[in-house]
């Protein structure tokens, strides 16, 4: 049997938040969706062990912890997320973790902002 790529993830984690580059961003606050994406490669006999997988609430966690923190630029915010998933988890092939903003300070109809950082190993 060829490997074995085993992705976990979390999808739209939803989070009230002060970040924005405009002070009033920062003031009102805005709301937001984080994802996170972890890729590994595990052994075909797998078991149930959680230390040899990812835990999901951790993932919470770290995403939960960073989002608290107000920042100008959502690059910043998923960079930290990023790094903190990738120093827990030293197994991880990759990592991708987006954020979208869903009320812009923009005249016309957006649906949301994006922003993606994608680790390799």
């Amino acid at each position: 049997m060829g490997e074995i790529k085993q992705k976990v993830a979390l999808e739209g984690i939803r989070f009230f938040a002060h970040h924005g580059f405009y002070a009033e961003e920062q003031k009102v606050g805005n709301e937001f969706l984080v994802d996170i994406e972890t890729f590994m490669l595990v052994d075909e006999n797998l078991n149930d062990d959680l230390d040899e997988t990812i835990n999901y609430e951790r993932l919470f966690e770290i995403a939960s912890s960073e989002m608290k923190t107000p920042r100008k630029l959502l690059e910043t915010v998923a960079q930290r997320i990023l790094k903190s998933v990738v120093a827990e988890f030293s197994q991880l092939e990759t990592v991708k973790v987006s954020i979208r903003k869903l009320n812009l300070p923009v005249k016309g109809e957006v649906r949301n902002s994006l922003v993606e950082l994608t680790y390799n190993k």
